[in-house]
């Protein structure tokens, strides 16, 4: 179920997906995280049985507070 780059190919295999409370439904970029795995699955809320990349808990946190202060670069 992963590969060594670390991605479910299949999320709906886990369990305990849930989306951020800033999420009201309406938007087009949702992720979901999953709870109780030993790492952090995230996946596209429009793409259920889509891959899911796995982040380890500090590499996680280290993203969420990037997002939070606002320390990601611009996308081009």
């Amino acid at each position: 179920m992963v590969s060594s780059e670390r991605i479910v190919s299949n999320s709906s295999a886990l369990v305990g997906w849930y989306k951020s409370s800033y999420s009201d439904g309406h938007q087009a970029e949702c992720l979901e995280v999953a709870r109780g795995h030993a790492h952090v699955p995230v996946r596209d809320s429009k793409t259920v049985t889509g891959p899911a990349v796995l982040f380890s808990l500090d590499g996680w946190t280290a993203f969420v507070t990037a997002v939070k202060e606002s320390q990601l670069p611009p996308t081009q």
